[in-house]
């Protein structure tokens, strides 16, 4: 049995969907854990792109069992536009299974979303406005609408009863439109018999596997410096992308997991506010950003480039618990003269050396990066399928990102296809 966690390294965008997919030929069932749509999960097959935002990227394999686990949130709305996107593609979706304790995102989440950002002005998160936050706020405060309770209109009726009035204060305040109750029902009406056979509760289809010893894989969205606990608070999303939320989103214990592989970008990205201390405001983060096409798949966005953060990548590595690494991107420096790796954090006020991430953000503003030069190697290395096809210097960066890091680099993508992946020996 090798029930594998797949889990972001940094701030997300790191490539975890192609490794998903990867992984996913030799997987019985693949649990996407937390998160909601949010997350932009890309994957290229056979040159022909699908971008996931819910559903499982190993949807792509026919007869996998795909579950969005109870720690995710959903806007039914989403979900349904996916399903049918992917049925248009010739995807099967018939093996999707949707957790109904799994919580909804409303209409009036989204409003929520993009007043809170409005009003925080010059301090705003940086988030998606797409509801997920006031979405996990109603878990939390024991206020939200579940997957199953779109199937009871009773229960509806009761849950709405109690919640709108609280919202539409929110909303009156702001002298913004409220929402009605029959509003809701009707966006819960709409989409509930689209997505029937998809609802499920997977818990006996997991006690099954488990008991015959099936593989499965989690995938987490988002990435480990985004986590609400262990990210960069307040700069961060509203749950917890780790690896130990495998199994508080999937409803499995933690002891049935065999490994944890953490993705990460051979630079930094991040979309949104917060710190980012290897950032780079010049020429070169710019080619990074075009060579490395980084647009956020939700949102549009540039994302923020920067070099590779090795402090950051040993708080991710402790944190998760990681047992391997797969780092993607490595081609985007095939341009590159030299290759930077930041190796810890100094202060400019007393000159003291951080080689662990310091959780109070409050220093940060005192930090400068102490870089390390490699030199890059000026030649494509997109069709390299064995490890010792990569140049000298390609084999050396990769060596010394395992050095800085303390964690086997078992997977190299050296392009955006399934079949530019590097098994290292």
């Amino acid at each position: 049995m090798t029930n594998v966690v797949i889990v972001g390294g940094q701030w997300g965008d790191e490539g975890k969907a192609k490794i998903i997919d990867l992984l996913s030929e030799k997987t019985d069932i693949v649990i996407r854990y937390q998160g909601g749509c949010n997350a932009g999960h890309t994957v290229v097959v056979d040159n022909r792109t699908y971008k996931f935002h819910l559903v499982p990227s190993g949807i792509l394999y026919p007869g996998k069992t795909c579950i969005i686990g109870n720690g995710t949130v959903i806007n039914p709305q989403v979900l349904t536009g996916e399903i049918e996107n992917l049925e248009q593609k010739g995807i099967d979706t018939s093996n999707l299974i949707v957790s109904p304790s799994a919580h909804l995102t409303l209409p009036y989440h989204i409003a929520l979303d993009e007043l809170n950002e409005q009003s925080l002005g010059n301090s705003k998160i940086g988030t998606t406005k797409r509801g997920i936050g006031p979405t996990y706020a109603d878990k939390i405060n024991r206020t939200g609408i579940r997957i199953e309770d779109m199937y009871d209109e009773e229960v509806l009726n009761k849950k709405l009863d109690m919640i709108l009035p609280q919202k539409n204060a929110m909303f009156e305040y702001f002298k913004r439109p409220c929402f009605t109750k029959e509003e809701i029902i009707n966006f819960c009406l709409k989409y509930r018999d689209y997505l029937s056979p998809y609802i499920k509760d997977p818990a006996g289809i997991l006690r099954k596997a488990l008991l015959e010893k099936q593989k499965i894989l989690f995938e987490g969205a988002q990435g480990t410096m985004l986590d609400v606990d262990h990210g960069t608070y307040p700069y961060v999303t509203s749950s917890n992308p780790v690896a130990a939320s495998a199994s508080i989103g999937s409803g499995i214990g933690f002891t049935y997991i065999d490994r944890v592989i953490g993705v990460f970008k051979a630079y930094v990205t991040r979309v949104g506010e917060g710190p980012f201390l290897t950032e780079l405001k010049s020429e070169e983060g710019e080619t990074l950003q075009q060579v490395g096409r980084e647009f956020g798949t939700t949102t549009g966005r540039k994302r923020r480039c920067g070099w590779f953060d090795a402090v950051i990548a040993r708080y991710s590595a402790m944190v998760n618990g990681l047992t391997g690494i797969a780092l993607t991107k490595i081609d985007v420096f095939d341009g590159f003269d030299e290759i930077k790796i930041c190796t810890a954090y100094k202060d400019r006020r007393n000159g003291q050396l951080y080689e662990h991430y310091p959780a109070n953000l409050n220093l940060h503003e005192y930090f400068e990066p102490v870089y390390e030069a490699l030199p890059g190697w000026k030649q494509d290395i997109s069709g390299c399928r064995v490890f010792s096809e990569l140049p000298a210097a390609a084999r050396n960066f990769i060596s010394r990102l395992e050095q800085v890091t303390g964690v086997n680099i078992e997977i190299v993508s050296v392009g955006p296809g399934r079949e530019q992946t590097i098994i290292c020996p």
